[in-house]
């Protein structure tokens, strides 16, 4: 909800695993929040150390919350949660 935990995570693995593919320059990946909780903070500390443990790197990213460019921009849109579907 707030973009800190699961969505990052999503985002870093996802981006890794493009990069890994050699995609990493045609799919464009992006995690933001169903509400505005932390805007501009940076993913958990926990999240990020475990994270890491399995060699993702979530530091650069910041939270953010889900506006209507999202919806404009980008071509699939997931949620984590029926609780997250149901606010978008």
């Amino acid at each position: 909800m707030g973009n800190i935990c699961r969505s990052p995570t999503a985002e870093g693995v996802m981006r890794h695993r493009l990069a890994q593919a050699g995609l990493a320059e045609r799919v464009s990946v992006d995690s933001a929040g169903t509400h505005n909780f932390h805007p501009g903070k940076a993913p958990d500390s926990r999240t990020q150390h475990h994270a890491a443990l399995r060699g993702y790197d979530l530091s650069p990213l910041r939270a953010r919350p889900l506006t209507e460019h999202d919806f404009e921009h980008h071509d699939l849109i997931l949620t984590m949660d029926w609780d997250n579907q149901s606010l978008t």
